[in-house]
C-alpha cells in the first residue's frame, strides 16, 4: 500500500454525470467498495444536501459519509474535512449532485475550487458516436475543470464499448465501460434511493458493482497509478478551523432514528456532540419510550411509508406528551414534523391518524412539494439548510417565521414556515447544524447562559 508522504495530499476524484440517473452513486459505490475490499483506507463524500446516497457510500467505503457544498456547509467546511480525510486516507472520492454544472452552486464549481478530478459517468445505453462529443463538452465547457476521464454505463457489448471509445478525443480519457445489467441498479422510490440498511442483499449488490468495475482501465488502476489525481488539501492560509463553542454542554438530547426517521447528517450527530451534548436514540416504530432527556431531536424520513406504524406507537406518543407538557424542547425536521399533526392523508387519500401533538393535516402528494437551498434567520443565528418534501400541511397555526432562499429576503408567503407551539419548533427546512451552533443551541433550548 502506497500512502502519501504529504498528510493533505491525497488523490480525489469527484464522479459527476450529464445529469440525473446516469449511474453516479452505483459507480461511486463500486469504485469505494473495491478498493476498500483491497484493504485500502477510502473517505467517500456527497455534493449537496442528500441523506440517501451516503448510507450507500458509507456501506461501500466502511466510514462515515460527510456532505459538501459551497454555500450550506461552506468552503471552509468543506476543506477541513477534505484535508482531515486526506491526512489519513488512500483514496477520496466525490459524489456529485444532478448534473455536472446544474445548481449554484456545482458539482463543477466545487471540482474546481478544490482541485477534485473529474470523473464523468455517462449512460450511453443510446448512443455511439455522440459518447465522444458530451464527453468533450463535459470537460471543455468550464476553463480550468480538473479532469479524470470518462466511464460509459449502461453498454450493450463489447462491440458497443469500442465505438464509444473511439469516438473520444483523447483516448487517454477512456476508463471503461460497464455493460448494461438490472443487478447493477440500486432501488429507488420517491425521495431517492432506497435506505441501504433496509435492503437485506445491499452489500451483496455492492459487490457485484465492484465486480463489474474490476474489469475497467478505472478499476484495474493500481494506488500508484491513481497518484495522478493527487490534490493538496492544505488550509490556503495555514489556519485551523475553529473549535465548536460547547454551547449543550451537559444537556442530553433524545434523537428518534429508525428506518421512518432516517434522514440525519452525520455532522449534525458530531456537531451536537462537540458541543457537548449526550445523545440517546430511540425508535417510535419500535414504540420505544422517549429518553429522559433534556431535548428532542426528530429528524426527518418517511413517516408516509409507515404511517399506521407511527399512529399505533403510543408509548412514544406518550412520552412526548410528557416531554412536551414538562416545557422541554422539541426540533422537529419534515418526517419528524409531520408526525406530530393529527393526521397524515398517503397518496392513495387513506388518513393515518398520527400523534396529534400539533393540530393540522397533512397530505402527500406524487409530485414534489419544495426542492432548494432554504436558511433559517433565529435571533441566535441563522442557520443554513435545504428543502425537500413532497407533502403539504394544513394548519391553525401560524407561521412564526419563514426561511428563505440564499441571499434572499425573508417573504411572507416564500419560504418554509416555522411554527411554534409551547416548546415545540416545527418545519419542512432540514437544518445543517455546523452552520451555526448558536442556533443550535437556540433550538435545543440551552439556557442563555451558555449562550453567550
Amino acid at each position: 500500500m502506497t500512502v502519501s508522504a504529504h498528510p493533505t495530499h491525497c488523490p480525489a476524484i469527484l464522479i459527476a454525470a450529464s445529469a440525473s440517473g446516469q449511474g453516479k452513486t452505483t459507480v461511486t459505490a463500486a469504485l469505494a467498495r473495491l478498493h476498500a475490499r483491497q484493504g485500502r483506507r477510502v473517505r467517500v463524500f456527497k455534493c449537496g444536501p442528500d441523506f440517501l446516497d451516503p448510507y450507500w457510500l458509507a456501506l461501500a467505503s466502511g466510514a462515515p459519509v460527510y456532505q459538501l457544498d459551497l454555500w450550506m456547509t461552506g468552503e471552509a467546511d468543506c476543506r477541513a474535512r477534505l484535508g482531515a480525510a486526506a491526512a489519513d486516507a488512500d483514496l477520496i472520492l466525490v459524489e456529485g449532485v444532478m448534473g455536472l454544472f446544474d445548481g449554484t452552486p456545482s458539482a463543477a464549481d466545487l471540482a474546481r475550487r478544490f482541485g477534485l478530478h473529474v470523473l464523468a459517468v455517462v449512460d450511453a445505453s443510446a448512443m455511439a458516436g455522440t459518447f465522444g462529443a458530451l464527453a468533450f463538452g463535459l470537460q471543455h465547457y468550464q476553463r480550468d475543470l480538473p479532469w479524470a476521464g470518462v466511464l460509459a454505463n449502461r453498454v450493450a457489448g463489447a462491440g458497443h464499448a469500442e465505438m464509444l471509445r473511439v469516438s473520444l478525443d483523447t483516448p487517454r480519457d477512456w476508463l471503461g465501460a460497464l455493460l448494461r445489467n438490472p443487478a447493477l441498479v440500486l432501488p429507488e422510490r420517491h425521495l431517492g434511493l432506497t435506505v441501504a440498511s433496509e435492503l437485506p442483499d445491499a452489500l451483496e449488490r455492492l459487490d457485484a458493482a465492484a465486480d463489474a468495475l474490476q474489469s475497467t482501465p478505472l478499476g484495474q488502476m493500481s494506488l500508484d497509478q491513481l497518484q495522478r489525481w493527487e490534490v493538496d488539501f492544505a488550509q490556503a492560509d495555514g489556519s485551523e478551523p475553529e473549535p465548536v463553542p460547547r454551547l449543550l454542554q451537559g444537556r442530553v438530547i433524545a434523537v428518534a432514528r429508525d428506518t421512518a426517521f432516517c434522514f440525519i447528517y452525520a455532522a449534525n450527530l458530531d456537531c451536537l456532540q462537540a458541543m457537548g451534548a449526550g445523545l440517546r436514540f430511540f425508535s417510535p416504530l419500535a414504540n420505544e419510550a422517549v429518553p429522559d432527556c433534556d431535548a428532542v431531536w426528530l429528524p426527518g424520513g418517511y413517516p408516509e411509508l409507515h404511517a399506521d406504524a407511527i399512529g399505533h406507537s403510543t408509548a412514544t406518543r406518550a412520552g412526548l406528551a410528557r416531554h412536551i407538557a414538562s416545557d422541554k424542547p422539541v426540533w422537529a425536521e419534515c418526517g419528524g414534523m409531520m408526525a406530530l399533526f393529527d393526521t397524515l392523508v398517503t397518496v392513495d387519500g387513506v388518513a393515518h391518524a398520527q400523534w396529534g401533538l400539533l393540530p393540522g393535516v397533512v397530505s402527500m402528494h406524487e409530485r414534489l412539494a419544495a426542492l432548494g437551498p432554504q436558511q433559517l434567520a433565529l435571533p441566535s443565528g441563522t442557520l443554513r439548510g435545504h428543502t425537500f418534501h413532497y407533502s403539504t400541511t394544513q394548519t391553525t397555526m401560524p407561521a412564526a417565521m419563514r426561511t428563505s432562499p440564499p441571499d434572499a429576503p425573508v417573504k411572507p408567503d416564500a419560504g418554509e414556515a416555522l411554527w411554534h407551539s409551547g416548546p415545540v419548533r416545527a418545519s419542512y427546512f432540514h437544518a445543517w447544524f455546523p452552520s451555526a451552533p448558536a442556533a443550535v443551541a437556540e433550538l435545543f433550548g440551552a439556557p442563555k447562559k451558555e449562550q453567550a
